[in-house]
């Protein structure tokens, strides 16, 4: 499934998320399919700055053989492509490592797994999770579920303890020894929601806009805007009247009888005379 959406991909459709999704090989595919465009010359500084996001990508000065040896050595692959400014050029390109906290972004934390993750906070020097800056803990919260709990190592893995329960859940676990306690990091891939974007279109409220100057300008009935706020009238259109008014009108949330009524007043009466 995954194959399929990279042949769907191309340089157009990339962005700073999907760009992680694929490899060396499928930018140089899609940057051949990309140069025979005749938009390409005026898009190329864009489709690089994309590609940059995920890959290191540099143009090769000097193409010769001794020059192209220390680029594969470290891990470059290079191949000749076409540009806006040249024919044909040599450019090395490699897909950025994933290997430190910070490494991690809001873009790339979606494409790792969560046992990737887990690697990358073994190697930043054990310090568990309250070791990461608040700012990194964001990102990766923002694609994974976290759980971390601190126990004796003898009751770590106790039956029915949460360490057990989270691995039955699908969690991933980090063991990080403390001393004779360990702190256990749970780590558990959100399911990605797509996001909606509401796409405002100036276009529509221009022609909008439009046809009402000129239904104007031609003295043509404008549609009638209702007012909903008309003090003078009731509910049903009815003008408001004063007569209506009637004893229903008027509720009390206090339920009295008669007798209350009397007792109220005697109550009355009472406080009067203390007064005198």
């Amino acid at each position: 499934m995954k194959s399929n959406n990279k042949k769907a991909l191309t340089l157009k459709t990339l962005n700073k998320s999907n760009v992680w999704d694929i490899q060396e090989s499928d930018v140089l595919r899609m940057w051949d399919a990309a140069a025979r465009e005749s938009d390409f010359r005026d898009n190329e500084d864009h489709y690089r700055e994309i590609i940059k996001t995920a890959f290191d990508l540099e143009d090769v000065k000097v193409d010769k053989p001794e020059v192209l040896k220390k680029y594969e050595a470290r891990g470059f692959k290079t191949a000749l492509v076409k540009t806006s400014s040249s024919n044909k050029k040599r450019i090395a390109i490699k897909k950025k490592p994933i290997t430190r906290v910070t490494d991690l972004t809001y873009e790339n934390i979606t494409h790792i797994t969560a046992a990737k993750l887990l690697e990358v906070i073994e190697r930043n020097f054990g310090g568990g999770w309250e070791s990461l800056s608040q700012s990194i803990q964001d990102i990766i919260e923002s694609g994974f579920d976290i759980s971390t709990t601190t126990l004796p190592s003898s009751m770590l893995k106790k039956k029915g303890g949460m360490y057990d329960k989270k691995v039955a859940d699908g969690y991933e676990v980090l063991e990080i020894p403390k001393g004779t306690w360990t702190e256990a990091i749970f780590a558990k891939t959100k399911p990605r929601v797509e996001r909606v974007h509401t796409v405002f279109d100036p276009d529509a409220e221009d022609e909008e806009k439009r046809r009402l100057e000129e239904a104007e300008e031609n003295d043509e009935d404008l549609p009638d805007i209702k007012d909903d706020y008309n003090d003078d009238e009731d509910e049903d259109g009815d003008e408001f009247d004063d007569d209506k008014l009637t004893e229903e009108s008027y509720r009390t949330t206090i339920d009295t009888t008669p007798e209350d009524l009397d007792l109220q007043a005697a109550d009355v009466a009472d406080d009067d005379s203390d007064n005198y």
